[in-house]
């Protein structure tokens, strides 16, 4: 109980020397920084903004992080003019760290620097001083630290791979605006349902749908965001023919022509039993996973060879094997071992398609299988599986083990087809891919309901209740890997335990927080919670109202029972009867290729808690 009461949490301070882990300095104890940092110091009092500060640049100075900076600023109330405090941005400064992304930041009264061993460097320091703004009267102050900072992973962000109604096109550039406010720097266009990257993935893109992923390209730049383009040609593809190779080559490039840099080649949910064309069976034999191992590799060879290494930029292409959940070797993870390219960036999902949890030590074994480091594809928070049917899920980002940074080369998110909700698990997969070893759910999760409620206290503490409601995390088996409503479950437990003993005030304890589950959606609607969020998760939020009405009218109808007035009771009952019925009756609306379902708000622990006290009352 006590561990999922720290989920909880509304802050957790980072440590305040230049260490890990430290005691605070004068000035108190600084914000919270996520991800968190390698290492962090207060070094002085927080320092006040002038109405107008000096902005030093140098010519190294990235343009996406000075147009951030001055908005950051703007933002406060201070303009980047000649005078006034010096705030320098650029690529030399002291202690700036050697790893690609690193940056130095430091905040005192003789000024701010930030200085960042590449573009994305000083972008990233700029988004940590966006985090150390803090109050000062009617102004604004800055904690005086120093920040020395890098990620463990190259590769973090999110994939979009789920199966049903993809993103729209605002859902993706406000995913992109996301991924670098939290320093990740990947996001894999592999949209199932795109028609162009499967089924008619040698069609050229019409004019229009060409145009807006020029739109997203240009917006995951501006962010710091690799925008990888993930062709899926197996479902058809015949791998020795030199006109589909010429197609793959044709679609990057017309993709490439809009400025992405990134490629991905997956072979996931494709049958390796069959081949495409008879073509293949002369050149690599009769199907089967020795063989179909074989083809792939002679595919991904050769777009590496005639494609990667010829274009300017590109980065190492990527790929899903077919063989994408588990540890055991076989024909087929031998012929990817033995004659792949090194290059190229092998993903796996986990021990599972929805694994429970991912170890160092499996890890270390499927980079042993295919000899090399791997990307990890983390299918959590998808909902597009059965099991996952009528849900969100809210579960912090959990059960993945510091060290996984020394196996894995990087961590994509596949996310719900419900974006902005998806951003409360996302947010944990950066922090963790960020900083492996410094990562923790109570510290992170927090911050992501509160960045959710645009750091309106009482619509986070609306969302973190609401949260608990959409916190079981399924997986394809009939067991959870993380449980539903873990404080609402310890809360009843400990009711039921005073009631039980004679102690009749628990119930007035548990029906305020049964207020406060009723009350948790008009909080939401009425904060400043992100208004896409709002929108998808309406059914969820509209059904929370009504079974937290029931919840407090049941609980009313056991205090009438034990005090004896029988008739208030049962009109009680019967009321809250009704506010269960059309609890359930809510429905999700058709956002999941899972169809319209049931709004699941607490399965198993609301309505259970429920049906008990009808018994009791």
């Amino acid at each position: 109980m006590t561990r999922h009461r720290a989920l909880f949490a509304a802050v957790v301070t980072v440590a305040a020397t230049l260490t890990a882990a430290g005691p605070a300095a004068a000035g108190g104890a600084l914000p919270v920084v996520s991800p968190a940092p390698q290492q962090i110091g207060r070094t002085s009092a927080d320092v006040p903004l002038p109405s107008s500060v000096a902005l030093v640049t140098d010519p190294g100075t990235d343009p996406a992080a000075k147009d951030l900076l001055t908005s950051l600023l703007r933002d406060h109330g201070v303009t980047a003019g000649g005078h006034g405090l010096a705030i320098r941005l650029g690529s030399t400064g002291r202690d700036v760290p050697e790893q690609a992304e690193g940056y130095a930041l430091n905040v005192s009264r003789a000024g701010i620097t930030i200085a960042g061993r590449d573009g994305a460097g000083q972008y990233y320091g700029v988004q940590t001083l966006r985090q150390l703004f803090v109050r000062a009267g009617h102004g604004w102050a800055v904690s005086g630290a120093a920040v020395r900072d890098w990620p463990n992973m190259a590769l973090r962000g999110s994939i979009e791979g789920f199966y049903g109604p993809p993103w729209t096109t605002a859902d993706r550039l406000r995913q992109l605006a996301f991924l670098g406010e939290v320093k990740a720097n990947t996001y894999i266009y592999s949209a199932k349902d795109d028609t162009y990257l499967r089924a008619k993935w040698r069609d050229p893109y019409p004019a229009d749908e060409l145009a807006t992923l020029g739109q997203l390209v240009r917006s995951a730049t501006a962010h710091h965001v690799e925008f990888t383009y993930a062709l899926s040609p197996g479902v058809s593809v015949c791998f020795s023919s030199p006109a589909d190779i010429a197609a793959v080559e044709a679609k990057f490039q017309s993709v490439y022509d809009l400025g992405a840099r990134s490629f991905s080649m997956p072979f996931d949910d494709i049958s390796y039993t069959k081949w495409n064309c008879d073509a293949d069976q002369a050149a690599f034999g009769a199907p089967g996973q020795a063989a179909a191992g074989t083809a792939q590799v002679s595919l991904l060879n050769t777009i590496t060879e005639q494609f990667v290494q010829t274009h300017d930029g590109v980065r190492p292409l990527q790929t899903v094997p077919t063989e994408y959940s588990d540890l055991k070797d076989s024909p087929y993870k031998t012929e990817l071992r033995e004659h792949l390219d090194p290059s190229v960036v092998v993903q796996w999902t986990g021990t599972d398609v929805v694994p429970p949890s991912v170890t160092t030590d499996e890890a270390a074994q499927v980079s042993a299988v295919y000899g090399r480091k791997v990307f990890l594809w983390d299918n959590y928070p998808v909902n597009d599986y059965e099991q996952s049917a009528g849900r969100l899920l809210l579960a912090p980002y959990a059960q993945r083990e510091a060290g996984l940074s020394r196996y894995l080369n990087g961590i994509v998110a596949n996310p719900m087809n419900q974006e902005a909700a998806s951003e409360v698990a996302e947010f944990g997969a950066a922090d963790f891919a960020w900083n492996d070893a410094g990562y923790a759910p109570s510290r992170s999760w927090p911050q992501a309901l509160a960045r959710l409620a645009g750091g309106d206290p009482r619509a986070s503490v609306a969302l973190t209740v609401f949260a608990d409601l959409e916190h079981l995390a399924p997986t394809f088996g009939p067991t959870p890997w993380q449980p539903q409503a873990p404080v609402l479950a310890a809360r009843i437990s400990g009711f039921w335990q005073r009631w039980n003993a004679g102690d009749h005030r628990a119930l007035a304890d548990l029906r305020a927080y049964a207020v406060r589950i009723r009350d948790a959606a008009s909080l939401v609607r009425a904060g400043r919670v992100q208004d896409a969020f709002v929108a998808e998760a309406g059914p969820w939020l509209d059904a929370t109202t009504l079974w937290g009405d029931a919840m407090v009218t049941r609980l009313d109808a056991l205090s009438a029972s034990s005090r004896g007035d029988h008739a208030r009771a049962s009109r009680l009952t019967a009321r809250a009867d009704d506010l269960v019925t059309r609890a359930q009756a809510v429905k999700t609306g058709n956002t999941n290729r899972w169809g319209v379902r049931q709004a699941l708000v607490g399965d198993g622990v609301l309505d259970t808690f429920l049906g008990r006290l009808r018994e009791q009352s």
